[in-house]
């Protein structure tokens, strides 16, 4: 028999995903051998014109309609929204359908509950697209990478951002000048405060870290600072150490404990991570068996996501087809902690805008030595013709946050030291 689809939303993603079933379902019947079939569509209007050819009587305005449809076996959620896609979501899997989602939102906030319901109804929860779009992650993570114990992850999983922070370190533009740049080329919303402000990042992470670790991450257990306030004049200094500047998700273990975070780091341009470009996604995870493992490709857009979330419905169909138990979901590690960024050591980048005159290094270097801040390079550079105003540029050895923290009103307070500008964490 053929297996129904019902797709919860019909927005640019809905559109290809809906689209690529009419228009290729026979081909995947014959690589994969299930036959698929779209039964049912959710839309909020009916008689919208719409970019894609789909017959009148597949769409219904009622979410019922199609989570309680006979015929459909899947339900794909796309309406990128908290609720009601989280209870329509919960409906599904109550009615015994198995799901396909690809909102990070949802998954981050409620994705523990949702997992643990679905494996007590023997129901597939898949949810691939929700991180990093077409980078396959999510499943092998739940499979192929499964025997692993991992340390670490560091990925750039917001192309908007790296799109924008790209463009700021290859032309020196201004913050808002790349933005506005992102927003004519459809990389970044109208309103980007969710990529800019590190919170898409955030949600993707918790959504990871709770697969890599085997623990439950909130998004309030992910630390998080933005891009906005970066400068086209951090990124030239950075490059004078021979670092780019990247937006990353990170998570370490140390023993049992957890950090994790979303920032601006430095990172040697050597680094792969480093060479990630335009809009473009990559993950680096760290397991004790495989060693490094980097997955690198387009994290955003129809054509990405749409491939995920088709992977994910073809992996549930062979579940119906087959008639074979869906994998389990999230284990927990109640060994594990998150801890507060305050535990973090690593080095820093500070630059400080500051009145040149005899015995100001000495302020400085005294502020951080009282809280075992050791400085590992400078560099000066006057910034008028007379020379007294000067930008200060510092790169510090490995050093306690909470002590970086504290250096930092401290500096401020000095009366040579006009602002500190930038204070960026080092990542190698």
């Amino acid at each position: 028999r053929k297996i129904g689809i019902g797709l919860l939303g019909l927005g640019v993603v809905g559109s290809e995903v809906s689209s690529a079933i009419l228009r290729e379902s026979h081909r995947w019947e014959q690589r994969v051998g299930i036959p698929l079939e779209l039964v049912r569509v959710l839309v909020r209007d009916k008689s919208k014109v719409r970019s894609i050819s789909i017959e009148p009587a597949l769409l219904t305005t009622e979410a019922a309609s199609v989570i309680n449809d006979v015929n459909v076996d899947v339900v794909v959620e796309m309406l990128g929204s908290i609720e009601p896609a989280n209870t329509y979501i919960r409906e599904a899997i109550s009615s015994g359908k198995h799901v396909v989602t690809a909102n990070k939102e949802v998954m981050a906030i409620y994705g523990a509950e949702l997992i643990q319901l679905a494996e007590s109804a023997r129901v597939n929860l898949l949810y691939e697209a929700s991180v990093a779009g077409g980078i396959p992650i999510i499943g092998p993570l739940r499979k192929d990478l499964l025997a692993n114990e991992f340390s670490s992850i560091h990925g750039i999983i917001n192309g908007t951002t790296n799109y924008i922070l790209g463009k700021m370190s290859k032309e020196g533009v201004s913050f808002e000048s790349a933005l506005s740049d992102a927003k004519e080329l459809g990389y970044a919303e109208p309103d980007p405060s969710m990529d800019i402000e590190g919170t898409d990042a955030a949600h993707k992470l918790a959504i990871l870290a709770s697969l890599v670790f085997h623990t439950k991450v909130s998004l309030e257990d992910v630390y998080k600072e933005g891009i906005k306030d970066l400068n086209a004049t951090d990124f030239q200094y950075a490059k004078e150490f021979g670092f780019e500047i990247k937006l990353l998700g990170i998570a370490n273990r140390n023993d049992n404990d957890l950090i994790i975070r979303v920032h601006p780091v430095l990172i040697p341009e050597g680094q792969l991570l480093a060479k990630v470009d335009g809009a473009f996604n990559a993950i680096e995870l760290k397991g004790d068996l495989v060693g490094r493992v980097v997955i690198h490709g387009l994290g955003a857009g129809p054509y990405p996501t749409s491939s995920a979330v088709i992977g994910d419905i073809l992996e549930a169909a062979r579940s119906i087809y087959m008639n074979t138990q869906p994998l389990p979901g999230v284990s927990v590690n109640s060994d594990l902690r998150v801890v507060s960024m305050e535990s973090l050591v690593t080095e820093y980048y500070v630059r400080m805008s500051l009145v040149d005159r005899a015995g100001v290094l000495s302020k400085i270097t005294s502020v951080f030595a009282d809280l075992d801040i050791s400085i590992a390079s400078v560099i000066q550079k006057s910034l008028n013709s007379d020379g007294e105003i000067a930008d200060f540029v510092i790169m510090t050895h490995p050093a306690l946050e909470s002590h970086m923290r504290k250096a930092i009103p401290l500096l401020a307070g000095l009366e040579e030291v006009k602002d500190v500008n930038s204070v960026i964490r080092v990542e190698r």
